[in-house]
């Protein structure tokens, strides 16, 4: 099976080459071949040359370079439409989505989903920030014709039947939470806690604990 990351990138310099390993780490225990596609939305900082040298140094890097920010639902849709792979995995490239948990997707994609998504719990968050989300998801989900759960966001696999569906409706302005869950398909959703861990550089590490 292959596997293809779609990883939207924009003014990620500093981070792209420890992502990278991390993900490259990761999907070498897995046993399944895989690429990475990664998308730069229009970077103003060396995000397009670092995506250039790691394809220049690893064949299994492909990469689609816009001409100005398009914004992150572009980047994705660029992203599943260059990916190859039996299945696709979503996730952004600041290590927010931690690489640890594609294994556990690719786990349940093999037990018959489509779907395989990544809910991050709010442990951690402050007061308000809770409040504003819950409040946000009470909203949209009286205007859509979906539900959409909070936590649950881009970090998902996708089937190969799914992203062909995805890549077939016709919508202009894409929302991607709601045309994942409009699709439909088998889908199944775990849980996972976020802590961040000082590195020493701008950005944290961060450490999933998961719960199924």
């Amino acid at each position: 099976m292959l596997i293809s990351l779609v990883v939207p990138c924009f003014n990620e310099e500093e981070i792209l080459e420890r992502f990278h390993e991390r993900v490259t780490d990761e999907t070498s225990r897995l046993g399944h071949a895989f690429q990475v596609v990664y998308v730069d939305d229009g970077s103003a900082d060396r995000t397009l040359p670092v995506i250039q040298e790691l394809a220049a140094a690893d064949p299994r890097v492909r990469y689609v370079s816009f001409s100005r920010n398009f914004g992150k639902e572009a980047a994705m849709l660029a992203g599943l439409q260059h990916a190859e792979g039996d299945a696709v995995v979503i996730m952004d490239a600041d290590l927010q989505h931690p690489p640890e948990l594609i294994g556990k997707m690719v786990q349940e994609h093999a037990q018959g989903y489509d779907q395989v998504t990544a809910r991050r719990t709010r442990a951690g968050d402050r007061v308000t920030r809770t409040l504003t989300a819950r409040a946000y998801y009470w909203l949209i989900n009286r205007l859509v014709d979906v539900e959409l759960v909070d936590g649950v966001g881009d970090f998902r696999l996708l089937s190969r039947r799914a992203v062909d569906a995805v890549l077939a409706l016709t919508e202009y302005n894409r929302f991607s939470k709601g045309l994942f869950s409009w699709i439909g398909f088998p889908t199944t959703t775990f849980s996972y806690d976020c802590q961040s861990v000082r590195t020493g550089s701008r950005k944290d590490r961060v450490v999933p604990a998961v719960t199924v």
